[in-house]
């Protein structure tokens, strides 16, 4: 029996199973990438997908900021709430991000790619998705995957506007808009991922990315996948940094070179 090939995954989560965009990457060397998008209709259904996969990414952070936690723990027992702190200073002289709203690799990425901030995970809407993929992240662990939130294990976090960014792909304007002007976004983004690829993917997937921002980002999702499979994206390396990813999850930001992920 011959190896089979390298299969990521990549998961645009919703607070909802049938609101959340699905990618599967076959990566093959031929010219054409086969891809396809899968409606789950459940968790578990989630769950069987992603453990078929050697990498899976995931854009919903893994965790909470730990100057949140320790500050929501303080309060709820009647202690004396911990001094609030910034991060480290930009290199421009502006103050870091507020670490009671913001992780560690929410800083670090927003310096990186000079973005505006992700969202918040403990201020923003997004904490709804994050608690969801909480539990699901403790049904691998029961299962006896396991799913460290540095992205170590099988599941690792992802930022797609930030890969994005760090491919040089910037597009003029929001592709997350509706109407035909952010579809006409989201094409031209395929395109240069198809460029930067060498390769293309079916015209289905093209298809429902130009409808849909969630399938583009799901798509992106398993090209990271891909490279942190191949150790080609920035890991937590000082101390400090793998206590905070252990803790808090850590945005996998790729390598610039898209062409990489065909090795």
């Amino acid at each position: 029996m011959g190896r089979r090939e390298p299969v990521t995954v990549g998961v645009d989560l919703a607070a909802d199973a049938r609101r959340t965009a699905v990618c599967r990457v076959v990566w093959t060397a031929g010219a054409e990438l086969p891809a396809e998008f899968v409606v789950p209709e459940g968790d578990d259904d989630l769950l069987a997908l992603a453990r078929e996969a050697d990498k899976v990414g995931l854009d919903c952070p893994l965790g909470w900021p730990s100057g949140f936690v320790a500050t929501v723990q303080a309060h709820h027992h009647g202690l004396p709430l911990p001094p609030a702190t910034r991060f480290a200073d930009r290199a421009d002289g502006r103050p870091g991000l507020d670490a009671l709203r913001f992780r560690l690799t929410d800083d670090l990425t927003w310096k990186a790619t000079a973005m505006r901030p992700p969202l918040s995970v403990s201020t923003d809407l997004l904490g709804v998705v994050a608690l969801r993929a909480a539990y699901l992240l403790e049904r691998f662990e029961a299962a006896g995957v396991p799913v460290p939130r540095d992205g170590s294990g099988l599941v690792a976090e992802v930022y797609p506007a930030a890969a994005l960014r760090c491919w040089d792909i910037r597009p003029a304007g929001s592709y997350k808009k509706p109407g035909p002007e952010a579809r006409s976004i989201r094409a031209r983004v395929l395109d240069a991922i198809e460029a930067g690829l060498g390769a293309s993917f079916p015209a289905e997937v093209r298809a429902r990315c130009a409808a849909s921002h969630d399938h583009l980002d799901a798509l992106v999702c398993a090209l990271v996948a891909r490279a942190v499979l191949l150790n080609d994206t920035r890991r937590p390396d000082s101390p400090q940094e793998r206590t905070a990813a252990a803790r808090e999850g850590w945005i996998h930001l790729p390598s610039p070179t898209l062409a990489t992920l065909r090795h």
